[in-house]
């Protein structure tokens, strides 16, 4: 990869004209690669510029499959009778055995490593299921409480309106006439309106 830009570089500079495949995905998507092997830059040609290939798997219209792991660059060609058969299904692979060899002092330090962390989330774990209880507990006494809310409201009596009930009417303070009105005589005056 480092190779490749460096070359590309060197190349740049001295003015020497690179020249690059293009090849068609299986879509019709025009692609462009220095060469189309392990390692090598690939871009999708655009109408005004090139885009570093996105990782994925892509297969071009001669049938090879390009794998791109990283952005831009070619991880690996395979052709189609190279192609990987469709992902195995959880019952085929329960089938088969697996072996592995993993040495005897990786299995302790996985086992004690997962005890530990049993121990410490245990306790962690009893907590929050004694916070879910607490909070059930109030959710319930909530509900209750809505419900009794409920009943008490059902069981008022409706407010009716009576237009033809008497309010009292309010006495008007009336000051002598002809006198200048004071402060306290305007704001009396004021209040009583």
């Amino acid at each position: 990869m480092e190779k490749t830009k460096m070359l590309n570089q060197i190349r740049t500079l001295l003015n020497i004209e690179v020249k690059l495949e293009e090849q068609k995905l299986e879509n019709g998507t025009l692609v462009t690669a220095e060469s189309f092997e392990k390692g090598s830059e690939i871009f999708i040609v655009t109408d005004d510029e090139k885009v570093a290939m996105p990782v994925g798997e892509y297969i071009l219209e001669d049938g090879r499959l390009v794998v791109v792991e990283e952005e831009g660059i070619i991880f690996e060609i395979r052709t189609s009778e190279e192609a990987p058969a469709e992902e195995e299904t959880t019952e085929d692979l329960a089938d088969e055995t697996i072996e592995t060899d993993v040495p005897e002092e990786v299995v302790q330090e996985v086992e004690a490593i997962v005890e530990a962390v049993v121990e410490v989330i245990a306790p962690v774990i009893e907590e929050v299921k004694e916070e879910v209880a607490e909070l059930k507990k109030q959710f319930s006494e909530m509900k209750n409480y809505k419900e009794d809310k409920e009943n008490l409201s059902a069981a008022r009596k409706p407010i009716k309106h009576n237009p033809e009930a008497k309010t009292p009417q309010k006495k008007q303070v009336q000051f002598a006439k002809g006198q200048f009105n004071t402060t306290l005589d305007r704001v009396l005056n004021k209040l009583n309106k």
